[in-house]
């Protein structure tokens, strides 16, 4: 079995935070699922220079919710340690799915690869 990050089999159980810890992406999700306007998501280690990965959330909106970003990382403020929460938070109509139903990470990782690297004018 290939176990590199470029392949669709290889899932990290964490994603290494700059500050030594590690992230569960799972502990991410379940809190943001449990957010009103949230229907489901996934949660990725994306490049980062400052933190070696930034824990990054896709998430889809429930039909007809207006939910944004600071909300979401507003509502995740009190739940979770400051390391733990999302640096960005991304929307997406739905999540890659694999024919078994498993959201592809690895997708995830490589469509949003460069959202750290993007300048801010």
């Amino acid at each position: 079995m290939d176990r590199t990050p470029s392949s669709d089999r290889y899932e990290r159980p964490a994603v290494p935070s700059g500050c030594g810890f590690n992230v569960y992406p799972k502990e991410i999700e379940t809190e943001i699922d449990a957010i009103p306007g949230v229907s489901e998501s996934a949660v990725v280690g994306i490049p980062h220079a400052d933190f070696g990965e930034g824990v990054t959330a896709a998430v889809v909106r429930t039909p007809g919710s207006s939910v944004d970003e600071r909300a979401i990382l507003d509502a995740l403020s009190g739940r979770l340690a400051k390391f733990k929460q999302p640096k960005r938070i991304i929307f997406v109509d739905t999540l890659p799915r694999n024919a078994m139903g498993k959201v592809q990470k690895a997708l995830l990782r490589e469509r949003f690869g460069d959202v750290y690297s993007a300048k801010v004018d």
